[in-house]
């Protein structure tokens, strides 16, 4: 167990506090909300830079990383959804998107192919964070938060076709 491990681990132990501090009717639910959703959002950059920078790669960074941050990205939607603050297609794109993705990231590992995240998947990953930190921290969700919701939203398509698009040539070869 390293530091970027165990910064992965909180962030999936983060998980269920966003969602408990969000749905539970708690004083100041949401401002824990955000705060806890904010700081295991910035582990997720951060566990990957230490793991680089010290040569900790390990197998259950490379399988832990990406789900922690998949469950913490599904389960902020899902609670948001049951909250009526985001739109249930929205968080089914971001959802599905990310579930595909993952499938297609399994069968390449499968054939020995690793598909680095390019900037459009960085682009993606900062806006839905972004936009699912301004959901929880504004209710109602002005206007400029709905822009950033509909920016994550289009990101996720494109990223999403481009990965699709990227993953056929390797796969095709």
């Amino acid at each position: 167990m390293n530091l970027p491990n165990t910064l992965t681990l909180l962030r999936i132990v983060a998980v269920p506090v966003v969602v408990v501090a969000l749905l539970a009717e708690i004083s100041d639910g949401d401002v824990i909300a955000a705060v806890v959703f904010a700081l295991a959002a910035a582990t997720d950059g951060l566990d990957g830079y230490i793991a680089r920078r010290r040569n900790q790669i390990t197998n259950f960074g490379k399988l832990m990383d990406p789900l922690a941050d998949k469950l913490l990205v599904v389960a902020a939607l899902v609670a948001l959804v049951s909250l009526d603050r985001v739109e249930a297609w929205v968080a089914m794109v971001i959802i599905s998107r990310e579930l595909a993705i993952t499938g297609l990231r399994t069968l390449a590992v499968e054939q020995g192919i690793v598909v680095a995240a390019n900037w459009l998947g960085k682009v993606k990953t900062t806006l839905q964070i972004g936009a699912i930190f301004a959901l929880i921290a504004t209710d109602p969700a002005p206007l400029g938060v709905d822009l950033l919701v509909y920016a994550a939203v289009a990101i996720t398509v494109i990223s999403g076709a481009d990965y699709f698009f990227n993953m056929r040539r390797y796969l095709a070869d």
